[in-house]
């Protein structure tokens, strides 16, 4: 197992509910309870990710690299999980985050044995979802989704600049972590890297705050302050909020300003 295999299933792990939720579509009850389990035969293996939602036990196997024994490894797991929790209904899914595409087999059907799990392929989920939520965690996995057309600079623009609004610079470096990790999987690394570099510019150094300031004294203080607002909104895809924050302006007039500008707000 690859390094940055382990580093992916230790980041879902600790998202497991966002996972159920935004993927899966489970309905999380209040007494969601994790379970770590450590399955022994020949050799040690642990399920990647095992709860208990209510009556049922949760199993989700999280797989960057096709297996062309992933079927009958999900079978043992669920003999194994089937000793510890016989009473209870068992799903299992196989989430699967890798580049290629997915060809695994999801059945065993031989003699009395008829078998099967759920496979889903982070590629074949829309991502609008995703980047519509105000989890962070969810906003991570929209790296892995179907990008529906849409250029993938802007889709990494939009996760980045929502992590930055909806949590600390602490939490917000955290969840870089994970978007860093999961862009390998896309290709995404120069997009991830590009965006973060947009969202940390030095706004007094650029080229636009140089044009704003000439503009200011030209036109006016605010005029110039307002014209450079909306050219940093349209070069480097910042949302309203973060614009007005930085150059200290009045929401309404930036508003009204931008309507006419003919700009659609973040």
């Amino acid at each position: 197992m690859g390094q940055k295999d382990v580093i992916s299933k230790e980041i879902l792990k600790h998202i497991a509910q966002d996972i159920s939720k935004h993927i899966l579509h489970i309905e999380i009850k209040d007494n969601m309870e994790l379970i770590n389990q450590n399955h022994t035969r020949i050799e040690s293996r642990d399920s990647d990710l095992l709860f208990k939602n209510g009556d049922e036990v949760v199993h989700i196997e999280v797989q960057n690299d096709n297996d062309t024994k992933m079927h009958l490894r999900m079978h043992r797991y669920l003999s194994d999980i089937l000793f510890q929790h016989e009473f209870r209904t068992i799903k299992q899914y196989m989430l699967y985050i890798g580049k290629a595409k997915c060809n695994m087999k999801s059945t065993i059907q031989m003699d009395n044995l008829d078998y099967k799990y759920a496979i889903i392929d982070m590629r074949d989920l829309p991502c609008e979802s995703f980047l519509q939520s105000d989890d962070p965690s969810a906003l991570v996995l929209a790296m892995l989704c179907d990008f529906e057309k849409r250029d993938s600079q802007m889709v990494v623009n939009t996760i980045l600049r929502r992590l930055r609004e909806l949590n600390s610079e602490k939490e917000y470096r955290n969840y870089l972590k994970m978007v860093n990790v999961y862009s390998t999987n896309r290709g995404l690394e120069k997009e991830v890297e590009k965006g973060v570099e947009m969202l940390t510019v030095d706004i007094e150094k650029t080229p636009f705050y140089k044009i704003g300031v000439e503009r200011g004294i030209e036109q006016g203080v605010e005029k110039g302050k307002l014209e450079m607002a909306i050219e940093f909104i349209k070069e480097f895809n910042l949302s309203v909020d973060a614009v007005i924050e930085k150059f200290k302006l009045n929401k309404e007039e930036f508003l009204n300003a931008l309507k006419e500008y003919d700009l659609k707000t973040k």
